[in-house]
Order: C-alpha cells, then structure tokens, then sequence
C-alpha cells in the first residue's frame, strides 16, 4: 500500500474546493482513547453494511457444467459451427438427447 503526502495546505486538483477544504480543515485529530473506542464500520452501522454487502462472482449453481476434453472429428465440429455461435450448448443438448438416462441403462452408461 503506497503511503500518502498528508496535506497541511490547501493544494488545488485534488477533487475539492478551497471552500471544502476550508469547512474540514480545522477538525481535531483523533485522540488515543477516541481510536480505542473506535468501532468497526459493520459493527457501528450494521443496516447499513449489511444493505452495501455484496458477494463475489457468479452465484453458485446447483448443479455446474464441467468442463471436459473432447477428441471429434473435424467434420463433426465443423457441421456443429455451421449452426452458429450456440454450437456448444447445441453440441451438449445433442449429448444430452443421445445418452440413455440412468434407468435406461440401467444405472450405467451404454458403451457402443
């Protein structure tokens, strides 16, 4: 983390006025006691901290796609591709069709 200049005078393009600066520049500095007592912000605002939390990424899905490492022929990707930018959800809606449900193969998959 890169320390910063603290400021004692009003110093322009910094984002504020010297009227802003002039309305906050006379604020007392924190005392020990006054850290000490300090609280953290989701603590001293817990309404609000909760109302600002966000979560990282994309939500979890129940039941994610895995990613595989298929071997086909150019042929075969070649006529999926023609179908437009969808080939892979349409390539996996094709697998999905061909491979027998569990029941139907009676909780194993078929091998040709």
């Amino acid at each position: 983390m890169t320390k910063r200049k603290l400021m004692k005078d009003f110093e322009p393009g910094h984002g504020f006025s010297r009227e802003d600066w002039d309305e906050v520049s006379d604020s007392p500095e924190f005392t020990k006691e006054e850290i000490a007592a300090a609280k953290p912000f989701a603590e001293a605002f817990p309404a609000l901290a909760e109302s600002i939390k966000r979560a990282r990424g994309r939500p979890r899905l129940d039941a994610p796609k895995e990613a595989v490492t298929l071997r086909l022929s150019p042929e075969t990707i070649a006529r999926f591709k023609a179908g437009g930018d969808d080939w892979r959800a349409r390539m996996s809606e094709a697998l999905d069709h061909a491979a027998p449900s569990d029941t139907e193969a009676g909780g194993k998959v078929a091998r040709r």
